[in-house]
């Protein structure tokens, strides 16, 4: 059975969305505040503010607020569990893979191909 851990469900809702990932991709280049943030979208402000919250609650982005300016900055550590998943099943297919290839290999000399 796989294993299903809430954390890791969280980090691809929140990738799943292309407003938030370009959200990251912007935030990768240091922190921003809000407003900035929401210009290059055409999303209304509370808009923005539930993308925000989601990637907040999945752990991806810290924020903090100085007078009215929310400012938000990126997390890259909360990406490895998702980085470790992955791995783990890019192992799982490639040992399946090369298993299938030795099969066909044995197929075809037996055959005499």
């Amino acid at each position: 059975m796989a294993k299903h851990e809430p954390d890791l469900s969280l980090l691809f809702h929140a990738l799943s969305d292309p407003t938030r990932r370009a959200i990251l991709t912007r935030l990768a280049e240091g922190p921003a505040a809000v407003s900035e943030l929401s210009a290059p979208t055409a999303l209304r402000l509370p808009t923005v503010m539930r993308h925000l919250s989601v990637l907040e609650m999945a752990g991806l982005i810290a924020s903090s607020k100085d007078g009215r300016v929310r400012t938000c900055a990126i997390v890259p550590e909360a990406l490895l569990p998702m980085r470790s998943w992955l791995d783990e099943q890019r192992a799982i297919w490639e040992a399946r893979l090369d298993r299938l290839e030795d099969q066909v290999m044995k197929l075809m000399q037996e055959r005499g191909t």
